[in-house]
């Protein structure tokens, strides 16, 4: 018998996928200086810095699709959001409608797994294809009413964020407030997991391929 061929580790790749196209944000953004003459006035770093989120946006999209042969519906919507919000923002030279892209999509997901669940659909298991092996469709649908309710709370903490917070202090606390909470809720997912048929050797993917909140 042939020996079963290891899980490949991308866990980080999936990561860089995910906040990838924030850091080129948050790069533009921090070192663009708009020439005198730029049409775009104060908020000319902004706009830029939107343009390169798209851009790597996509191409985080593609570089899904080259590496791993699929690209997941949480990509594709969370790529389209991005694109369709930028563009406002380009067009209306107002930086409020990429802030509120992160709370579409909060929004939009709790309220998918939450009808799901309560549907007893655990749609988080179609949205991450099964990537955990064993657990039984109980600990699924314990897991998508716990990531819908989580994205409700996500929502919120973006919105108060927005409200009480500079740009600048937004867009770091999406690196530094929303990626640790992240990985923290996820970790404290797993002993429900583990009750629910998620074995020992799994656990690594469960913290490497969490939903995307980017």
């Amino acid at each position: 018998m042939s020996e079963a061929k290891p899980k490949q580790r991308t866990g980080w790749l999936h990561t860089l996928v995910d906040y990838g196209p924030l850091l080129v944000f948050l790069g533009v953004y921090k070192l663009y200086e708009p020439p005198e003459t730029s049409t775009f006035g104060e908020i000319a770093a902004v706009i830029y810095g939107t343009i390169a989120f798209m851009v790597a946006a996509v191409v985080a999209l593609a570089f899904s699709k080259w590496k791993f042969g699929k690209v997941s519906p949480m990509l594709i919507l969370s790529t389209t959001l991005i694109v369709g919000f930028g563009a406002l923002t380009i067009w209306l030279q107002d930086e409020r409608f990429i802030q509120f892209k992160p709370t579409a999509i909060y929004l939009l997901f709790g309220v998918v797994l939450i009808i799901g669940w309560l549907r007893n659909r655990a749609w988080l298991q179609v949205l991450l294809e099964a990537a955990f092996e064993g657990v039984t469709h109980e600990g699924w649908l314990k897991l998508s009413r716990n990531w819908g309710f989580f994205f409700f709370a996500l929502a919120g903490l973006n919105e108060v964020l927005v409200r009480t917070m500079s740009f600048e202090g937004w867009l770091w606390a999406k690196l530094w407030v929303f990626l640790p909470l992240t990985f923290l809720f996820t970790f404290t997912q797993i002993p429900m997991l583990l009750r629910h048929g998620l074995s020992f050797e799994d656990t690594d993917d469960v913290m490497q391929d969490e939903p995307p909140t980017g």
